[in-house]
């Protein structure tokens, strides 16, 4: 009986120790195998605190692109984005204050990081910024006592009670400074997607498809954006909303683009025409908002005409010519 227990005893000391090692390799594995990885410094921020974000990418691409940031809060609007050139190791880091007027929602706040194809997703609980104390209300001046009556002189007339005076009007609150979250910038009092500076912004599927940001066709794409479209209010509001559209396909496309050279050459070919359109935008005087918004009206509508409304005449006509030859036929 003594020999059994014993026996029992140390079968279920060492089932307990292999569960026990076998756990923390499980969670090893699992972290290892995310293709891009998400830190933060802290998991809760309060209002104005700095939040630094790092993390690192498993698999860098042959070609030098920017890892792009995306914070968006509990609602689901985007509070701040952002483009960093990863290290030659694959290590990213971006350091933000927490709070603005972006910063309207208190509750957990998605990270969103992209590297070409490879995503991942994390989150951080912001606290909130803190509420405007109202100013308290004066107190009432105590009201003075009447004086006592002499004697024996007759009694005199009490004297009026004095009107208590009114209370003063709160002063107005001054407005609160607009302050844009990372990756945008104040103008005309609202905030608008900062323009690509430096390494890794701007045209990736152009990039791409030539080879290098120094082509000239890639160059001659920026000196348009920067000098003709960003020199007037429509044209910055249209380049906001095409980068949020833009940024969402063309790393994708950029990296088929390096794997393919077939591909390559398809994009090439396809964006040529459309480069040549775009020459159109240079006779527009740098902040006309007239003329770069009728000029731009004119370069969409070429293209239309180019990638739409000719490809469908021409199979209109082809799929009417088939069809009467088959009557013929018939």
């Amino acid at each position: 009986m003594k020999t059994s227990g014993r026996l029992a005893l140390a079968i279920l000391a060492a089932s307990i120790l292999s569960y026990g090692m076998a756990a923390p390799v499980a969670a090893q594995t699992g972290a290892s195998g995310l293709p891009i990885s998400i830190i933060t410094d802290k998991p809760i921020y309060s209002d104005k605190d700095t939040v630094t974000i790092s993390g690192q990418i498993k698999t860098l691409g042959d070609y030098s692109q920017a890892v792009t940031i995306i914070i968006v809060d509990p609602l689901g609007t985007i509070v701040g984005i952002d483009q960093i050139v990863p290290g030659s190791d694959g290590s990213y880091e971006k350091t933000l204050v927490a709070g603005g007027p972006q910063w309207k929602q208190g509750g957990d706040y998605e990270i969103k990081v992209q590297y070409g194809a490879q995503s991942h997703v994390g989150f951080f609980e912001y606290l909130g910024g803190a509420a405007a104390q109202p100013e308290p209300e004066p107190e009432p001046e105590p009201e003075p006592e009447p004086e006592p009556e002499p004697e024996p002189e007759p009694e005199p007339e009490p004297e009026p009670e004095p009107e208590p005076e009114p209370e003063p009007e709160p002063e107005p609150e001054p407005e609160p400074e607009v302050q844009c979250g990372a990756g945008t910038i104040l103008q005309d009092g609202s905030c608008v997607p900062e323009r690509d500076s430096g390494r890794g912004g701007g045209c990736l599927i152009a990039t791409a498809a030539y080879g290098s940001e120094l082509a000239p066709q890639v160059q001659y794409l920026r000196e348009i954006r920067d000098n003709t479209l960003m020199s007037t209010e429509s044209g910055s509001s249209f380049m906001g909303a095409f980068s949020t559209v833009y940024y969402a396909f063309s790393p994708a496309v950029a990296d088929l683009e390096r794997e393919s050279p077939i591909f390559r050459e398809m994009v090439r070919a396809a964006v040529t025409p459309m480069l040549a359109t775009l020459s159109i935008m240079t006779l527009a005087e740098d902040g006309s908002e007239q003329q770069v918004l009728g000029l731009g009206m004119a370069v969409i509508a070429l293209n239309l005409g180019m990638y739409v409304a000719a490809p469908a005449l021409v199979g209109i006509k082809t799929g009417g010519y088939l069809r009467s030859r088959a009557v013929r036929r018939a």
